[in-house]
């Protein structure tokens, strides 16, 4: 709606005025005590009962409402035995709902949802949209330590940088969904819905504590994929409950030229189910396959990464309780050599923002191959502890 402005015509203003003095004072003559005048001023010259006064307010404050806002209610505190003293009116006014302007919780944060549901945006009361930036893996600053590292690969003779086994760790990771109901949706609430999902994720290993080197970026990672998600609800065995299934493509590299150069390519299919322990414990299983997109032997910077860092995972997680979360993810080659990793995780809210504020405490263990691509040959034990963001 357009609404146009026009001049004030002060005789229609007068007249206003005028309409709306008389009838605010024929609301003040109603009360007892009010000497006769008009609008909020009549109130102001009541002195002697606060009452009175208070109530005179509130008339006034109606009287400039719409006809047809429902009026605030009034409410009183009891009064004081000792003294028998008149109630103080207090004004009460309508509660505010910061979650949504529909006054539904947001979707995605909507906890009547299961947390497979919440995250990936299953069904349509857990929709938030699309194009809105959400976590995807942990985002955390960790103090590390490992049994040790790989130099870069070397070009020339130059001598290999002197780095320490202690360094910091630095995760960022967000993810968008660009579409929705391509293929499944409905009306209700409950309805599954379709989507697809574009997600970024880099990892840096920092040697804060190499002063001598001038505290480089050892190596960072670098991860956008595409996933599609399709929504289930297939109930399996022991009260599990099969919820989605994927498929997905990912380039990782460290963003290196020439020799430096560490990237490879992914196909993947993934499915994941839940079961649901109580009101705020859950437990997850995610399982991950892929195959490399095939390269040429002149342009493959990692040969045989997949022996090193696998070919499949699985990750199960226990949501203990509202604050805790203990996760493990294994890696496996698939090969006879059988190589790959086992990384466990342990979160823990901070006891001073026990509503989830997304902020964890964060350990980490992780033994294997391909804790980062410039490492993805070379077997590591590396202790992480820090503070990460989940999805927030």
């Amino acid at each position: 709606m357009i609404f146009k402005r026009h001049p004030l015509n002060p005789l229609l203003l007068a007249a206003g005025l005028l309409t709306t003095g008389s009838a605010v004072q024929a609301q003040a003559s109603s009360i007892p005590g009010r000497p006769p005048s008009l609008g909020w001023q009549a109130c102001q010259a009541i002195k002697d009962d606060a009452g009175t006064q208070l109530a005179c307010y509130q008339q006034w404050a109606e009287s400039q409402l719409p006809a047809n806002t429902p009026p605030t209610s009034m409410a009183s505190t009891p009064a004081d035995p000792a003294t028998g003293a008149v109630a103080t009116q207090i004004l009460l006014l309508p509660s505010l709902n910061t979650e949504a302007p529909d006054g539904k919780p947001i979707g995605c944060r909507n906890i009547q949802y299961s947390e497979l549901s919440r995250f990936w945006e299953l069904q349509r009361g857990t929709d938030c949209d699309t194009f809105s930036i959400r976590g995807y893996r942990p985002m955390s600053l960790s103090f590390v330590m490992s049994g040790g590292v790989n130099p870069p690969p070397s070009i020339g003779a130059g001598t290999p940088p002197d780095y320490r086994h202690a360094e910091t760790k630095i995760q960022l990771s967000v993810r968008t969904k660009v579409a929705k109901g391509l293929i499944k949706s409905g009306d209700a609430e409950d309805d599954d819905q379709d989507s697809l999902w574009f997600g970024y994720s880099q990892q840096s290993y920092w040697q804060l504590f190499s002063g001598n080197i001038s505290r480089p970026f050892r190596t960072t990672d670098h991860e956008p994929e595409i996933i599609y998600i399709y929504p289930h609800q297939i109930a399996l065995p022991g009260g599990w409950n099969y919820r989605l299934s994927g498929v997905g493509l990912v380039h990782q590299s460290n963003g290196q030229s020439e020799q430096l150069s560490r990237s490879w390519n992914r196909s993947y299919l993934m499915g994941a189910a839940e079961k649901v322990l109580g009101p705020e414990s859950s437990l997850r299983l995610q399982g991950r396959i892929w195959d490399r997109l095939r390269e040429s032997a002149a342009d493959d910077d990692n040969p045989g990464i997949e022996n090193y860092i696998g070919r499949a995972e699985i990750n199960g997680t226990w949501q203990i309780n509202k604050a805790n979360t203990l996760g493990v993810t294994l890696r496996h080659s698939l090969h006879r050599e059988a190589k790959g990793s086992t990384r466990i995780d342990w979160m823990m809210a901070p006891a001073a923002s026990p509503n989830y504020t997304g902020l964890r405490y964060h350990v980490q263990l992780f033994t294997g191959y391909g804790d980062s691509l410039l490492d993805y040959n070379k077997r590591r034990n590396v202790l992480s502890v820090g503070l990460s963001l989940v999805d927030w």
